[in-house]
C-alpha cells in the first residue's frame, strides 16, 4: 500500500505541497493563548512529516514559486519604496549590517565551542540563517584552500548536512521571533501600528478593504416635491445656491422633463437631486416635502477612474476649479484621488497634478464628458497584463544571474533579490503610466499566498528527510547548534534595533527585521498580521541588503572558523 502510494505520489509530487497548504493553514488558524503558529509556519512543518515518504520534489518548483513571492511584494511596495529612500532608510542599513555581523559571530562562536570543521560550520551559517548561497560562496572558498579531493569532499558534504539539519527551524524560529516575540518586545501589536502608520502616511485619506462602506455615505440621492418657496427658481440658480448639489431628474404633470439649466421649477414638481449630503441636507427646507420614492425617477450612477492629463485642471485647488469650471460644476463628484498609486487626502484646497488618478461619481454620461475634458478613462480590468509582469519576472531573474566578484567573492542578489528589484520598478512603472500593467489587489495576494506557502512546503518536503535522518544518526546536538544560531542573531538585532536604531512602530520594525534576516516566511506572516502594506518598504530595503551581505558570510566563516 506504501509502496503505491509512492509510486503514485512520485508521478504527481504537487499533491503534496497542496496537501501541505491544506493541512498547514488548518493547523495555523488553531490559538494556543495568543500564540498562533499562522499558514506558512503550519505549512513548513506538515511538510517536513510528508517529506518522511522520500518523494523528490523539483528545485524548479521551489524557484517559480519564491519568485512569484517575492516580485509581487516588490511590485505592490514599488511606488512607496522610492519615496521613502533616502535619509530616513539609514536604519534599515545599518540593521541589515549589524544582522549579518551578529550572525557570523556567533556561527563562529558555536563553532569554536563545539569544534565544528569549516563545512559544518558553513551550512550552520546557511541553515540557521536561512540564506541558501553560503552553500555556494563557502563551497567556492573551501575549493581555494589547496585541499586533498577526500577532504574537501568530505567538507563540502558537511556544508549540505548542516544545512539540511538547520534549515527547517531557520525559518520557523524567524518567523517565531518577528510574527510572535516581537509584539510582545514592543508592548504593541503590528496590526495596531500598521494602521497608525497607514493613517499618518495617508494624511486623512480615507481607505476602506474589500466589502467595507462608510455607515453615512458623502454621496446622496433624494426625492422632493418642490414648494412654493422653490417655484419659479431655474435648475442653474438652485444649483449656484446649494453648493454641491445637481438636479438630475425632472417630473412635471406625471411626465418626465428635459431638466436643462435655464428650466425654471414650478410648484409640485417632483426632482431627484443628487449631492454631497451636507449639501443636499442644508438644501432640504428650501426644496420641499421629501418622497420616498417616485416611478420613473430611478436613475443609475458609476464611478469612473480618469488620469489627468490636461494642464488646465492641474495646480489650483478642487473648490476653485469646481467654480470655474462648467465642465465639474454639474452632476460629477470626486470620490478619491490616487498619487503613484497612494490616496490624497479629500478637501477643497486639494490640488491636482498630473497623473493623479481621480475617481468620479455621476451620470454615465456626465462621466464621459469630464473623462473626455480632463484626461483619459482608466479602463477597470480583472485581468493581469502578463506581457508587462512577464517581462518584469524575466528582468528579475535575469539581474538575479549577475554575479560580481570581489577580492574572488561572488556576490549576487540570486533570483529572490532579482525578483525584488524588478517587481519594486514595475510596480513604480505602473504608477507612472496607469494604462499598462494591471494587476488586481486579488491577483497580487493570491500571488503571494501560494508562492510563499508553496515555497516553504517544497523547502519542507525537500530537506526534511534528510534532516530528521541527519538527527536520528548524530543526535540532536547540531539541530540545537542551529537553533541558537537561528536565534542569537535575531534577538541581538532585536535589542539593537529597539534602543540603538530606536524603532518604535512594530509592523515597520517587523518587516525591516525579517528582511535583514532574508526570511520570506516570516516576512508572510508579519504582511498577514499587519493586513496593510506598510512593513514592505522596510523589508524590501533590508532584504536587498542581506541578500549581498549574507552571502558574504560564507567565505569569511571557511575563512575564520
Amino acid at each position: 500500500m506504501l509502496q503505491w502510494l509512492q509510486d503514485g505520489l512520485r508521478h504527481s509530487p504537487e499533491i503534496l505541497i497542496f496537501l501541505s497548504l491544506a493541512i498547514g493553514y488548518w493547523i495555523g488558524q488553531i490559538h494556543l493563548g495568543k500564540f498562533q503558529l499562522g499558514g506558512v509556519a503550519g505549512s513548513l512543518l506538515v511538510a517536513v512529516l510528508l517529506s518522511l515518504l522520500g518523494v523528490p520534489i523539483d528545485n524548479g518548483v521551489k524557484s517559480i514559486l519564491s519568485a512569484l513571492f517575492i516580485y509581487a511584494v516588490g511590485f505592490e511596495s514599488g511606488p512607496q519604496f522610492f519615496k521613502s529612500l533616502g535619509r530616513s532608510s539609514i536604519r534599515e542599513i545599518i540593521l541589515a549590517a549589524f544582522m549579518a555581523l551578529s550572525g557570523l559571530v556567533t556561527v563562529l562562536v558555536m563553532a569554536k565551542l563545539f569544534q565544528l570543521d569549516k563545512g559544518l560550520a558553513a551550512g550552520l551559517a546557511a541553515g540557521g540563517l536561512t540564506q541558501s548561497a553560503i552553500i555556494g560562496t563557502a563551497g567556492d572558498a573551501l575549493s581555494r584552500l589547496g585541499l586533498a579531493p577526500a577532504e574537501l569532499q568530505k567538507l563540502q558534504s558537511n556544508v549540505a548536512i548542516g544545512y539540511a539539519v538547520t534549515y527547517i527551524f531557520g525559518s520557523l524560529g524567524a518567523i517565531i521571533v518577528c510574527v510572535n516575540v516581537l509584539p510582545r518586545f514592543m508592548g504593541r501589536e503590528i496590526r495596531d501600528d500598521a494602521l497608525k502608520a497607514e493613517a499618518a502616511r495617508l494624511k486623512g485619506a480615507l481607505v476602506l478593504g474589500p466589502g467595507e462602506s462608510v455607515a453615512m455615505p458623502e454621496i446622496v440621492g433624494r426625492l422632493y416635491r418642490i414648494g412654493t418657496a422653490a417655484a419659479g427658481t431655474t435648475l442653474a440658480a438652485l444649483e449656484v445656491a446649494h453648493p454641491g448639489i445637481t438636479v438630475e431628474r425632472l417630473k412635471r404633470g406625471g411626465k418626465l422633463i428635459d431638466a436643462a439649466p435655464s428650466t425654471a421649477l414650478a410648484a409640485g414638481d417632483i426632482v431627484l437631486v443628487v449631492g454631497r449630503r451636507d449639501a443636499v441636507v442644508h438644501a432640504a427646507a428650501a426644496l420641499g416635502d421629501e418622497l420616498e420614492s417616485e416611478p420613473g425617477m430611478e436613475l443609475v450612477m458609476d464611478t469612473l477612474d480618469v488620469v489627468v492629463r490636461n494642464p488646465e485642471f492641474t495646480g489650483k485647488p478642487l473648490a476653485d476649479l469646481a467654480r470655474a469650471n462648467d465642465t465639474l460644476r454639474h452632476g460629477i463628484y470626486v470620490l478619491a484621488i490616487h498619487r503613484l498609486g497612494e490616496p490624497v487626502a479629500l478637501n477643497g484646497q486639494t490640488v491636482l497634478q498630473a497623473g493623479d488618478v481621480v475617481t468620479g461619481y455621476g451620470a454615465d454620461s456626465d462621466l464621459r464628458r469630464v473623462a473626455a475634458r480632463v484626461g483619459g478613462v482608466m479602463a477597470a480590468s480583472n485581468k493581469t497584463d502578463w506581457v508587462f509582469h512577464g517581462f518584469g519576472l524575466v528582468l528579475g531573474l535575469l539581474i538575479g544571474l549577475l554575479v560580481l566578484r570581489v577580492g574572488g567573492i561572488p556576490l549576487t542578489l540570486g533570483a529572490g533579490g532579482g525578483a525584488l528589484l524588478s517587481g519594486l520598478l514595475f510596480g513604480w512603472l505602473r504608477t507612472r503610466h496607469q494604462s499598462v500593467g494591471n494587476m488586481p489587489t486579488a491577483a497580487v495576494q493570491l500571488l503571494k499566498d501560494l508562492g510563499l506557502a508553496g515555497f516553504v512546503a517544497a523547502v519542507g518536503l525537500q530537506s526534511g528527510l534528510q534532516a530528521i535522518d541527519t538527527i536520528r544518526s548524530s543526535g540532536l546536538s547540531l539541530f540545537m547548534i542551529g537553533v541558537v544560531v537561528t536565534l542569537v542573531p535575531l534577538i541581538l538585532s532585536m535589542l539593537f534595533g529597539r534602543y540603538v536604531l530606536r524603532y518604535d512602530n512594530t509592523a515597520v520594525f517587523a518587516g525591516a527585521l525579517s528582511g535583514a534576516r532574508s526570511a520570506n516566511p516570516a516576512f508572510g506572516g508579519v504582511l498577514d498580521k499587519a493586513g496593510n502594506s506598510v512593513p514592505t518598504v522596510p523589508f524590501a530595503i533590508t532584504y536587498a541588503l542581506a541578500n549581498v551581505f549574507l552571502t558574504l558570510l560564507g567565505p569569511l566563516v571557511v575563512a575564520f572558523a
